[in-house]
């Protein structure tokens, strides 16, 4: 019977936060969700952060499922590099509780909510250092800084999936992809 309380909870405290963010959830909020009493949540849980960071770190292992899910060995890396990084962020922008959390930060900086955001991006570029130094391992790129190549990666695909998209026409996967090939892997082109 615990497990399936804890469960509630958690799925309550989920639907709380993407309803109204992390700063407007309240613990008497996450009790009438999951039809239990407040106290039954502090069996679980110490406060709201700890809830907090349980549902964090569930949806963190889900993107990197997800991500996992479409990674192809018989592809090039720059590719499965390409399908992971979109499957991450059509995750995150599918995802309510990361779009509201997204929201919040933006309106309100919640330094709780920056902190977690800060806890995801750490994830995504930890994942893609792990996926960066087995190909450097294999010879299937050059040898780089796995951690600042991850960070490159990530923070040059947001800005051509989203913010490229704010004042010009999206881009296709292909394009995107090569982009990314050509930047990152091959570096730019010698003028004569």
């Amino acid at each position: 019977m615990a497990p399936d309380r804890r469960r509630m909870i958690v799925e309550a405290a989920t639907k709380s936060f993407s309803l109204f963010g992390y700063k407007a959830t309240t613990m008497d909020q996450v009790a009438k969700l999951a039809n239990v009493g407040k106290g039954t949540i502090y069996t679980f849980f110490k406060n709201k952060e700890e809830l907090f960071e349980e549902i964090i770190s569930s949806l963190v292992k889900e993107m990197i499922a997800e991500a996992d899910s479409v990674i192809n060995p018989e592809l090039p890396f720059t590719e499965n590099v390409h399908r992971a990084l979109y499957r991450l962020l059509e995750f995150r922008s599918r995802h309510q509780l990361m779009i509201k959390l997204v929201q919040e930060e933006a309106e309100m900086g919640t330094l709780a909510v920056s902190e977690m955001l800060q806890h995801v991006e750490d994830e995504i570029i930890g994942y893609l250092k792990d996926k960066i130094e087995t190909a450097i391992a294999k010879g299937a790129i050059p040898a780089v800084n796995p951690e600042i190549t991850s960070f490159l990666l990530l923070k040059m695909y947001i800005a051509l999936v989203s913010d490229w998209e704010k004042n010009h026409d999206p881009l296709s996967s292909e394009q995107i992809a090569e982009i990314m090939k050509v930047f990152l892997l091959k570096g730019l082109p010698r003028g004569k």
